[in-house]
């Protein structure tokens, strides 16, 4: 027998102890894993399109500041999540950690805050490849970019995502793997432009650090807070590994390190990249106030054609991150509905015998994310003075929902760890040790912290969208699924010691036996 099929054998027996068949093609190496992560979290998508959130409430400390401060706290919830998705590897990831640690309600509000974060996300990225394309078109073809155009340029990318991830994972795999690279290298193309090009020069490196200048009306204390959201929301979607941990060969070494590995090279070339773009800064003021902070500061920098050039290379960067994260929600949502935890679940679970991809469900994450931004559309065509902006609206929506899904599993594996019920047998190849506590203690305080910054003013409005959505899900509980919902396989009459017992019998059979690999 092959390494490879040795590989995808105990993968494959792997899954059937936790209840489930291999339905999903496995052929993702663990570059592939990084990649999609890393595409997702996007230095290019995150940290551009919020470049003038940042720059408007924190000033050019923000970058300096900002950036390593939120990466250092996301490295510790990211390593305590790759420790989970090591011991419990399904394509449900956060929901099937919380109903195997504690029930299936856990598990299912789990899911479905993990789905309001994911249609923020994708939302929030998708409308942010939008705000750069629309104008850069609009320039080519002679045309001012409004808020209905912006609309049509968003729903044409949601709809080339759709198509290309219903066509197969080998393609979307190969674009991620390639994505990954180009992220990188459009990094490197910005960063040397603009080391050298920069008209001008650059600003002496103290600018980059230079804090208590803030363009808004808030006390700067406050409103540096409100401009971690550009740093926060870029750090989001990394679980994207986990979600794909079904299409993985050995998952439970790869998908972690694609967890916490997708976040620390993101700090490390987002950090560059920030640094150069905000040492270009000519006049902090006028950037603030223009339409796109980021486009304004690359045109002064480097000047019309050279800015443009640069400019269309990121948004294809964008792209990327947008046909990846359409990729994390459509497998979330077909694991969620193979348990029967959403309305029409039978349709959303269907596998296409074709492509081998959850077809159904990559089009209706694809009508969800438009929703969200459509809704927002008609608010503020009714009330064109609205203060916040849609981008502060859908990224806020994702952060929040995303960082809150993050926490539960890793709180209910403290208490169940208190409990006695988990324990470093159950731990899985990749894990933290001694500091796994502390690690998940400090995950928990930092995501606590940045929910409620998140959604205080001027982003109230994510606040009330969140707080509209948690009132439905409790309707949609005790009106059915309380009493319905059957739970994941993963943890039906199932505990970790009898997921540990089915393990050792497969590996009795197998003849083989587990390497431990610790963080």
């Amino acid at each position: 027998m092959s390494a490879i099929q040795h590989h995808h054998d105990k993968d494959k027996q792997d899954l059937n102890k936790f209840g489930y068949a291999q339905e999903l093609m496995r052929s993702m190496g663990g570059f592939s894993n990084f990649a999609i992560s890393f595409s997702i979290i996007s230095i290019l998508t995150g940290a551009v399109s919020l470049y003038g959130h940042g720059l408007t409430y924190g000033g050019p400390g923000m970058m300096g500041f900002g950036w390593p401060l939120v990466a250092l706290f996301v490295m510790f919830v990211a390593a305590s999540m790759a420790e989970l998705a090591s011991a419990i590897p399904t394509a449900g990831a956060l929901y099937h950690w919380a109903a195997v640690l504690k029930n299936k309600r856990w598990g299912w509000y789990t899911a479905w805050i993990n789905l309001i974060g994911q249609i923020g996300i994708v939302a929030g990225i998708d409308y942010s490849v939008a705000l750069f394309a629309d104008p850069l078109l609009g320039s080519v073809f002679g045309y001012t970019s409004t808020l209905t155009s912006t609309l049509i340029a968003f729903t044409v990318i949601l709809i080339t995502h759709g198509i290309f991830n219903h066509i197969g994972i080998k393609i979307v795999a190969r674009l991620n793997d390639f994505s990954a690279w180009y992220h990188i290298a459009i990094v490197a193309v910005l960063v040397f432009t603009l080391a050298f090009f920069t008209k001008g020069g650059l600003n002496s490196v103290d600018y980059l650090f230079n804090v208590g200048q803030t363009f808004s009306d808030k006390p700067y204390m406050f409103a540096f807070l409100i401009g971690l959201l550009q740093a926060q929301w870029t750090f989001t979607g990394f679980d994207a590994s986990a979600h794909t941990i079904e299409e993985t060969v050995n998952p439970r070494v790869r998908a972690p390190w694609g967890i916490f590995t997708s976040v620390a090279y993101s700090f490390v070339f987002g950090f560059i990249m920030l640094a150069f773009v905000t040492l270009s800064i000519k006049d902090a003021s006028a950037a603030t106030g223009a339409d796109n902070a980021f486009i304004y500061v690359i045109s002064e920098a480097l000047g019309g054609t050279f800015g443009k050039v640069i400019l269309w290379l990121v948004t294809l960067a964008m792209w990327f991150c947008g046909l990846s994260s359409i990729t994390s929600f459509s497998r979330m949502m077909y694991a969620f509905s193979r348990d029967k935890g959403m309305p029409g679940s039978r349709h959303w679970a269907q596998i296409s015998k074709k492509y081998r991809t959850p077809a159904k469900a990559i089009w209706l994450s694809v009508i969800l994310s438009f929703l969200l931004a459509f809704i927002d559309y008609l608010i503020k065509s009714a009330n064109p003075d609205a203060t916040y902006t849609t981008i502060a609206f859908l990224t806020a929506v994702s952060v929040v929902g995303l960082y809150v899904a993050y926490g539960i599993p890793i709180f209910l594996k403290l208490v169940a760890k208190a409990q006695g019920r988990f324990q470093d047998k159950h731990r899985g190849p990749w894990h933290l040790g001694k500091y796994s506590n502390f690690i998940a203690v400090v995950s928990l305080l930092w995501i606590v912290f940045i929910s409620v910054v998140m959604v205080i003013p001027p982003n109230e409005m994510a606040g009330y969208a969140l707080a509209g959505m948690i009132v439905l899900l409790i309707i949609m509980d005790f009106a059915y699924y309380r009493k319905h919902f059957p739970g994941p396989q993963a943890a039906l009459n199932t505990s970790m010691d009898e997921i540990l017992r089915r393990e050792r019998e497969l590996e009795g059979k197998s003849g083989g036996g587990g390497v431990h690999i610790q963080a």
